[in-house]
């Protein structure tokens, strides 16, 4: 599973043999040091720069280029070599871009020499830097480790290799530079990815309606696991809110836009360095040629997949991504020049002669003008990337299989019970506040990989605090039932079982369409007798799987036991739950995901503070979603605040009716 770092974080890595992918959207030299136990480098000949790519154990590129690919042999590298520092520096002379802070923010992979990314660290907040220390390899009692750093400087590659040791990296820092000036005029294509059998595959390069001619690649990566909530997570996971940290330092290019930046006047390539255009298999239609000037027009499932369903899975996240860097360079932009800003008034006040007379006044407005043209040229980039993100959405939404598509979708009218499980399941979406219109579907994997909990207080959100507390808590459980309805829907008929626990029986109106469908496991259980009957049931199961499976003994397991996928559905939680009940719910939620039981919890975690941290872990493990909107997902690049949107049946529908009465009838025809 790939690692995706912040700065700061460490990761183990498996093997010694690695590639190191730079993606940056402009031209970098990308070189490496290797450092002693203290992180000294002793001479040049540690260095590998455009001037000198190669040492023992290490190889880098020759010259600039927006995509690099660098080699390390970690067991090859000289005796003595403790640490490898991945440095990208911005090329002088070119007229390109002088600081990082003006062009998207770099992305660094540690991949094997396969493809499969091991750490990912994407490098924020960097604005008059010209130079960066990207990522380190480090021994640490005879296993390897990379770490992220991100450490920026100002004054460029000398200043950088001075804080390694270096001796007169001045004149080091004007030889790199010159060797790669010397190779400007030729361009470079980045090496195509490895196959497991160590050969390159060859591709074309390019924008994104470039398509290949050669054999595919390897399948794509899996996407990171996309959101967490912070109200929930615990000290492990750093991502936070960008609210509540905000940049304040980038400068005001936007992610994916052309190296030229926003400005140049030219066409924008909105293929962002992660985002994977190679064809699959079956390649999807080809895009409608493109008018001079203007980008390729999208076409539904235009990513790498093995089929249409695992494309457009991967389209929507690359879609969730460039949203997130789009939004996050406009953000920077606005911040930096509010920044700049302030230095320039502060610069200009701090004279005592433009105290008198009009000279003050003159230098806000200057100010402020150079304020308001950085932040309108920041919009007009944002406002390009939504454009065309939005109508990559127009096209993508009405191709969605049922499993992706919300309730207002016409194909959940013509829906049939499927014979396989899809990829995903669609939960939700996700905006940012500026678009609000430009949705993202929410997918989560299927089987689940985590529980999820409808919070149904009222301290969920302003939006919920606004709302009754009978009514949040019917809202909650229609939510759930919804939820439930659709995982019935998309597996196979007899492979998906819902228990629900409705402890005061509170929950009968909405659980009335599951019921009058006849699709659950059994009757809503009630009082404390039925929580306890259910639990143990569920418990015994997990029990019964995980030992058959130790032991690889899955024809020993009881006729009677269902091993399909289980999901318990419990209301009003932790009304009707005693010591051991609550025991029994954690158990489940720790082991049951990979035996293939999964909770669907309803509850208002406020009145559960009675237990104390006991139920922290039980919160953890799961995603936490709501009944109306709420701001509370954080992503794992920038940080933001997403606002959850919880997927709604039309009004007068009743297509959650219809596809209960089709799950119904597909048990029955199959005997189940």
């Amino acid at each position: 599973m790939t690692a995706e770092l912040v700065r700061g974080q460490n990761h183990t890595l498996p093997q010694t043999r690695l590639e190191i992918r730079v993606s940056a959207g402009t031209p970098v030299v990308a070189g490496a040091t290797l450092g002693d136990e203290r992180g000294t480098v002793c001479g040049i000949e540690w260095i590998a720069h455009p001037g000198s790519p190669q040492l023992p154990g290490l190889e880098v590129s020759q010259q600039a280029a927006a995509d690099h690919r660098l080699a390390v042999d970690l067991e090859a590298l000289p005796a003595g070599a403790h640490r490898v520092t991945v440095l990208l520096a911005l090329p002088v002379g070119a007229g390109g871009p002088v600081r990082f802070g003006a062009v998207p923010a770099p992305f660094v992979a540690v991949t094997g020499l396969d493809g499969t990314e091991i750490a990912t660290f994407t490098l924020t907040d960097l604005d008059a830097e010209s130079a960066v220390s990207a990522l380190e390899l480090y021994r640490r009692q005879d296993a390897w480790k990379v770490r992220a750093v991100g450490q920026g400087y100002a004054g460029g590659l000398a200043e950088m290799l001075a804080d390694q040791g270096v001796r007169d990296p001045a004149a080091l820092a004007g030889s790199i530079q010159e060797a790669v000036t010397r190779g400007l005029a030729r361009s470079v294509a980045p090496p195509p990815p490895r196959t497991p059998e160590g050969d390159r595959v060859r591709h074309a390069t390019g924008s994104a309606d470039h398509r290949p001619t050669a054999p595919p690649p390897p399948p794509a990566p899996e996407p990171p696991e996309p959101l967490t909530d912070p109200a929930t997570t615990g000290p492990a996971h750093t991502t936070q809110p960008h609210t509540t940290q905000p940049h304040t330092t980038p400068g005001p290019a936007a992610a994916g836009a052309s190296a030229a930046g926003p400005s140049a006047g030219g066409p924008i390539n909105y293929a962002h360095p992660r985002r994977q255009h190679a064809a699959p298999p079956s390649p999807p239609p080809a895009a409608p040629p493109a008018q001079p000037g203007q980008p390729a027009q999208p076409v539904a499932g235009d990513a790498t997949g093995w089929s249409m369903d695992e494309r457009l899975y991967n389209q929507i996240w690359g879609m969730f991504e460039d949203l997130a860097r789009a939004v996050a360079a406009y953000r920077s932009a606005v911040d930096f020049a509010e920044s700049r800003m302030d230095q320039e008034l502060d610069r200009a006040l701090s004279d005592p002669r433009n105290r008198i007379g009009g000279a003050g006044d003159r230098a806000r407005e200057a100010a402020r003008a150079k304020r308001d043209e950085l932040a309108s040229r920041a919009r007009e980039a944002l406002d390009r990337d939504l454009a065309q993100l939005a109508a990559e959405a127009a096209v993508v939404e009405p191709a969605l299989p049922a499993a992706y598509a919300g309730w207002g979708n016409p194909v959940w009218h013509a829906h049939r019970i499927p014979m396989e499980i899809p990829m995903a399941l669609r939960i939700g979406d996700l905006h940012l506040p500026e678009r609000a219109d430009l949705r993202i579907p929410l997918l989560v994997r299927l089987p689940l990989e985590r529980g999820m909990w409808v919070d149904s207080g009222r301290t969920a959100s302003e939006a919920a605090a606004l709302m009754d507390t009978d009514r949040l808590r019917r809202l909650a459980m229609e939510t759930a039932v919804a939820h439930a309805a659709r995982l019935l829907a998309v597996y196979p008929p007899g492979e998906f079982a819902v228990h629900v626990i409705d402890p005061a029986g509170s929950a009968a109106g909405p659980l009335a369409p599951l019921v009058e469908a006849g699709v659950l496991a059994g009757p809503p259980a009630a009082g404390p007798g039925g929580v306890a009957s259910v639990l143990a049931h569920l418990t015994r199961r997990v029990d019964l799987v995980q030992m058959a499976v130790r032991a690889r003994a899955a024809d020993s397991l009881p006729p009677d036991l269902d091993t399909g996928e289980q999901l318990l559905v419990v209301n009003d939680f932790p009304h009707g739950f005693d010591d051991r009940a609550v025991t029994q719910l954690r158990y489940l939620a720790d082991e049951g995901p990979a035996v293939g039981v999964h909770l669907l919890m309803v509850a208002d975690r406020e009145e559960a503070s009675a237990y104390g941290p006991v139920l922290d872990p039980l919160w953890r493990s799961l995603l936490r979603i709501t009944p109306v909107a709420d701001s509370h997902l954080a992503d794992p690049w920038v940080g933001h605040a997403w606002t959850y949107e919880p997927l709604t049946i039309p009004p007068g529908s009743h297509v959650l009716e219809q596809v209960l009465a089709a799950v119904a009838a597909a048990r029955r025809a199959a005997g189940r």
